[in-house]
């Protein structure tokens, strides 16, 4: 796994399904986990390398051409988090767990998630390239 993080041209990406009775943890984990455990803990990736390999790196391979970047005509998808307490916290026993450090998410820029609660804001909608 550290190796396949580690190449330069690897994305990094989730099959997580939500809306199952017991959910795989990695839906909850999986991008809390590389910058928490994999580029903060072992410094296998810098804090950037790891955001561009969930972010405009993904976009660009993708083809979707307003995400990934942050920068005037994109889509404002962004995460604010503590880069020295981001950890997922998701287990097997209970892998809806919320990962800890991340204060907010915006999708297409509503705030979907804001001091550790969802709020009733949606800005999500099918992507296809």
């Amino acid at each position: 796994m550290q190796r396949i993080l580690a190449f330069p041209t690897s994305m990094i990406g989730s099959d997580g399904i939500p809306g199952t009775e017991k959910p795989h943890l990695r839906l909850w984990g999986t991008f809390p986990r590389v910058l928490g455990h994999y580029a903060r803990d072992l410094g296998l990736l810098t804090l950037p390398q790891a955001i561009h390999k969930m972010t405009g790196m993904s976009a660009a391979n993708f083809g979707l051409t307003d995400r990934g970047l942050v920068e005037v005509g994109m889509q404002a998808d962004l995460v604010v988090f503590d880069a020295d307490q981001v950890i997922d916290a998701a287990t097997f026993d209970d892998p809806e767990r919320q990962a800890r450090g991340i204060m907010h998410v915006f999708v297409n820029g509503v705030c979907s998630f804001e001091n550790g609660a969802q709020t009733a804001q949606k800005g999500g909608r099918f992507l296809t390239h």
